[in-house]
């Protein structure tokens, strides 16, 4: 079986069990999640496999962490994820991408990523539920961060936080490669 198999099962699985955990019933999900309830039958059934922009719209009205939607089993209290376990939801042809490297909920899901854009690249995200934050650290390059339509620059060495629940996008105008490490914490789900 394929990674991207055992991705596509695990996040049957979790988005099942979640959305039980909660109380929701498929409408309930969708419209909380902002997509169509024929797409969650679809990924309840691993009969599709989601945009990374989906999972993360799931996530957020489950009030879950990405890693645990992808989970492949339950681990110990200590969890070790080996570097070639970590999960690469998005990339382009030119090689930017991002790696979900590790996660947990406390109290809320917490993630951390690894990310790299090429120059000329971006990547948007949709805003996250209230009280969302996002902590990052620029290791190469330098980050061009548009909160809410503001851009902001981020050199390397540098960090910056944010609360996310508006619309964002992480840049590189410049013309080198551009590596962060980001944290994103999510409030739980009341």
């Amino acid at each position: 079986m394929s990674d991207l198999d055992l991705l596509t099962q695990s996040l049957a699985r979790s988005v099942k069990h979640w959305r039980a955990v909660r109380g929701f019933t498929l409408d309930v999900l969708a419209a909380r999640a902002g997509v169509s309830r024929g797409m969650l039958i679809q990924i309840e059934q691993a009969r599709t496999n989601p945009s990374l922009g989906t999972v993360v719209k799931i996530g957020d009205a489950l009030g879950v962490s990405i890693t645990t939607l992808l989970e492949y089993e339950q681990g110990p209290k200590v969890r070790i994820v080996p570097a070639e376990q970590a999960v690469r939801l998005w990339h382009t042809d030119a090689g930017s991408y991002n790696r979900l490297l590790a996660g947990t909920e406390a109290p809320g899901p917490l993630e951390i990523w690894d990310w790299r854009l090429m120059p000329g690249e971006q990547s948007s995200s949709d805003p996250h539920p209230a009280g969302t934050v996002e902590l990052l650290h620029v290791t190469a390059g330098e980050l061009t961060l548009a909160v809410d339509g503001t851009e902001y620059r981020v050199p390397a060495g540098a960090s910056a936080s944010f609360e996310a629940n508006t619309p964002h996008t992480y840049g590189n105008t410049g013309d080198v490669p551009m590596e962060m490490v980001m944290a994103v914490s999510v409030p739980p789900v009341p």
